[in-house]
């Protein structure tokens, strides 16, 4: 008997489950009822993988609201096969609540739906729980010839020929999975110390202090940091959120009328970073009226001109004129038409007008000026970007008070509709995002621009920061950071432009930060293998897929026609396995063509009595 084509999708968490979901909805159309193996693997719970895992602390939050969080398609998502309509976070949570579904969830866990609001920000674990029904959901809707197989452990490589059967190696079965297709869905990574990271290690070990470099906070060894003693930080963004909550909550510690009461066991956590601020708090209010016609000047036209052009693309000459204009345009929309007392001219002369100049121009600078009288309406891009450049204080003691006036002011203007044009600008971001996944490695620095001003803590973290600051367990160090090791006293010392000629010494560094997404220091073996067998990675060192179907390409730039790849890790990395219903996510848009693609060779293969194999 002729065995059935075997699928095995490396990497069990969201982006994974979103792989699967595609093939159930697209199996009927594709393949039919024939038979298929689908083996996932992952050494986590297959749903949420590794970073959204249910043994998490139930202090850790995410940082999207209930109401913002789906793994569905609609209408919105440009895809080929169907939309399959299903229940974002929220309306999950009252399915649960009224016994319309039943997931297999830690009571604790579930306890926590109980008054969950659309607005609330769930914890990590209740997302996990979410992550695990929709798994289980695209498992029940595959066709009853696809046999599922879990397997608990970590893949260490996949090897074989292009024309042939794949071989996965796992960590803890001595006989390789043969696979006619491979698709890595592996998420976050893991990596070897860079050179600076490795210096830093080997200096702590010789003076026995504590280096932690970044990781994934929840797996940090946070127990080495001691109470009471300073701890330089670097790193402001989600992951400092993170550890500020379990180093103070999660030792004890609790907020009462505003003001955080120390239970003694605290760090003192010395915060730098490049910005030197942390990431703009999410946007508290709801979208009203009309939205800004997304995309306008950065359509898939115009990343197709791009893409049909000669040479490589530089993101700051060919890329960002366009993004800052199509910011704008939402910006600009959004003001005329939600708060015209503000604006000086008619919103049809302005839109003409606007459309017509050339991105970056004098024109369209005094057209702007002409129209927005206040420069606090109008949109700068570079300030918000680098609040603290050129910025100097004369003591530390200045920093703070600095600081915090400056998180309040974000605070506030973050949760008033009256400057909703901001929320106009989160929308044009996400439309933004999802035309450049289109034009493949565009370097590292615009997704940092991203996740600073659209993906940032929720405003209840960044009162709580408030309060830890006002207590003395958190203590700010401005923009430009630099961690030095000074052999002679044996200790780390942190600099920092805003405030020259000050430094901070402490026994501990913490990096707060995810490793970069590169193959040159990832610490899997799996990565490893694939770079080293042939397969392209990109200056940046993702690995390079080809952007219509995710497929891995090699150092010719061919598609492998066995192996996918999706993820953080790849040329085309989106902004999340999950996102905002009726946004469109890119991430929705790749699964399904990876799952076309992949369903489609199999039908072939299994149509040719897999003479191929």
């Amino acid at each position: 008997m002729t065995p059935a084509p075997t699928i095995v999708v490396i990497g069990g968490g969201p982006r994974g489950t979103g792989v699967i979901e595609r093939i159930a909805a697209n199996a009927a159309e594709l393949y039919g009822d024939r038979p298929l193996d689908l083996h996932v693997v992952d050494p986590h719970p297959a749903g949420g993988g590794r970073i959204w895992r249910p043994d998490q602390s139930p202090l850790l939050w995410m940082n999207s609201m209930a109401e913002d969080v789906t793994m569905f398609t609609d209408e919105t998502v440009e895809l080929a096969g169907p939309v399959v309509a299903g229940p974002a976070l929220d309306a999950w949570a009252e399915d649960v609540r009224a016994g319309r579904v039943t997931p297999d969830a830690d009571p604790a866990v579930l306890a926590e739906l109980h008054g969950l609001a659309g607005a609330d920000f769930p914890t990590r674990r209740l997302q996990s729980a979410y992550l695990r029904w929709t798994y289980e959901r695209a498992l029940a809707a595959l066709p009853p010839g696809i046999t599922v197989h879990e397997h608990r452990t970590t893949a260490l490589a996949v090897t074989g020929p292009r024309g042939g059967r794949q071989r996965v190696r796992l960590q803890d079965r001595p006989e390789p999975l043969l696979a006619d297709l491979v698709v890595l869905t592996v998420g976050h990574l893991d990596a070897e110390q860079d050179p600076e990271q490795a210096e830093l290690g080997d200096f702590a070990r010789r003076h026995e202090l504590v280096h932690l470099p970044p990781d994934f906070t929840a797996d940090s060894d946070l127990d080495a940091l001691r109470p009471g003693e300073p701890v330089i930080v670097r790193g402001f963004g989600l992951a400092f959120v993170d550890l500020m909550v379990l180093l103070t909550e999660g030792r004890g510690g609790r907020y009462e009328n505003g003001e955080y009461l120390p239970s003694g066991r605290e760090p003192v956590l010395y915060v730098g970073s490049r910005r030197g601020v942390p990431y703009h708090a999410k946007i508290g209010y709801p979208w009203t009226g009309e939205r800004p016609p997304l995309p306008q000047h950065l359509g898939p036209e115009w990343t197709e001109e791009l893409l049909g052009g000669t040479g490589p693309l530089d993101f700051r000459r060919d890329i960002w004129p366009a993004v800052a204009k199509e910011l704008g345009h939402a910006h600009y929309h959004r003001l005329f038409t939600a708060h015209p007392e503000r604006t000086a001219l008619a919103h049809e002369v302005f839109a003409e007008k606007y459309a017509a100049a050339d991105p970056g121009s004098p024109e369209l600078a005094g057209l702007i000026a002409e129209a927005v009288p206040d420069p606090a309406d109008r949109l700068d891009l570079d300030a918000l970007d680098r609040p603290l450049d050129g910025v100097r204080h004369d003591s530390p003691e200045a920093l703070q008070e600095a600081l915090r006036a400056y998180i309040s002011a974000d605070l506030a203007r973050r949760h008033d509709p009256e400057h909703s044009e901001d929320l106009a600008v989160f929308l044009g971001l996400l439309s933004v995002y999802a035309q450049l996944v289109r034009l493949g490695d565009i370097g590292s620095w615009w997704h940092g621009f991203f996740s600073y001003l659209a993906s940032g803590p929720p405003g209840p973290r960044l009162q709580q920061l408030l309060a830890l600051s006002r207590a003395g367990v958190v203590r700010f160090l401005g923009a430009d950071l630099t961690v030095e090791s000074d052999e002679d006293q044996g200790l780390f010392r942190a600099r920092s432009a805003t405030v020259p000629g000050a430094y901070t010494e402490a026994r501990a560094l913490v990096e707060a930060r995810l490793p970069d997404p590169s193959l040159r220091h990832t610490a899997s073996p799996l990565l490893r293998a694939l770079r080293d067998g042939g397969a392209a990675v990109t200056d940046d060192g993702l690995l390079a897929v080809d952007p219509g179907d995710s497929r891995v390409l090699d150092d010719e730039g061919r598609p492998h026609p066995r192996r996918f790849a999706l993820g953080p890790f790849t040329t085309a990395r989106s902004s999340g396995a999950f996102t905002r219903p009726r946004t469109g996510g890119p991430a929705f848009r790749q699964n399904d063509a990876a799952a076309r693609a992949a369903l489609t060779f199999l039908r072939d293969l299994s149509c040719r009595g897999r003479l191929a194999s």
